[in-house]
């Protein structure tokens, strides 16, 4: 038996009717098949091509792709927002699904029986076969025989949707809300060095020179090796603290 994931949406951050009326549409579509393989598969044409689901793969992903509201409008979504949302429509439908991390990426994975399951990527809609999956699966150490997919926990999605947020941010030059994101990633892993150089860089952006060498420094004496760190340091260097302004 396999237990179903669920996945909840805080409703203070979107028209939860938007939401509602789609899971309505695609159980009025589905709920008369009962072949789970069938219903999986009309309800992944019903997503990716009614609804327009279907997306390239992108690098870069804007801040409106990562906010339910404006993605479901614009039909542009975040992978990991897009693989939360199918995971939620589809378990609404009484199709058993999670999310899997296949090498290098989250994927869904829709559960038919005790021997098949469908497995495709969030973003262009497109299953993986049995190859496909074996050489992804190659990559992992260990006794292949041994290796099973693992079901991505709620944390480590809000980890992924945050930090995908953030550099969307970042690269609409949003400052203070990317501050929050860090401030959040922080706050789950105070000691990550990598979050407090990007916090530094944040904090210098908006003038908060103080705080902000003192995160630069940080990740200089915990990352010594990173090349960033190297080139953080010879800046540091040049740094006089006391012509910083301070807030």
């Amino acid at each position: 038996m396999y237990k179903r994931q669920e996945y909840i949406f805080s409703t203070s951050e979107f028209n939860q009717s938007e939401l509602d009326d789609l899971i309505q549409f695609c159980q009025h579509e589905t709920d008369k098949i009962e072949q789970p393989i069938e219903r999986a598969e009309v309800l992944i044409n019903l997503l990716f091509i009614d609804q327009l689901f279907i997306d390239e793969q992108q690098s870069l992903w804007p801040v409106t792709s990562h906010q339910v509201s404006m993605a479901l409008s614009h039909k542009q979504i975040s992978p990991t927002l897009k693989a939360i949302l199918i995971a939620y429509i589809a378990n609404a439908c009484d199709c058993v699904t999670d999310i899997v991390f296949v090498p290098k990426k989250a994927m869904i994975r829709i559960i038919c029986d005790d021997h098949y399951a469908i497995i495709f990527d969030p973003v262009t809609g497109e299953s993986l076969n049995f190859h496909e999956l074996d050489v992804r699966m190659s990559e992992i150490a260990g006794d292949p025989f041994e290796i099973q997919l693992d079901v991505m926990k709620k944390e480590s999605l809000v980890l992924e949707h945050i930090n995908s947020l953030k550099a969307a941010f970042i690269r609409e030059q949003d400052y203070s809300k990317a501050l929050k994101c860090v401030d959040m990633l922080l706050a789950l892993n105070p000691n990550d060095a990598f979050e407090r150089r990007d916090r530094g860089f944040l904090l210098h952006q908006l003038d908060c020179f103080k705080v902000a060498y003192d995160d630069y420094q940080y990740f200089v004496e915990h990352c010594p090796k990173d090349p960033a760190a190297q080139l953080l340091k010879l800046q540091l260097d040049k740094i006089s603290i006391l012509d910083t302004i301070l807030h």
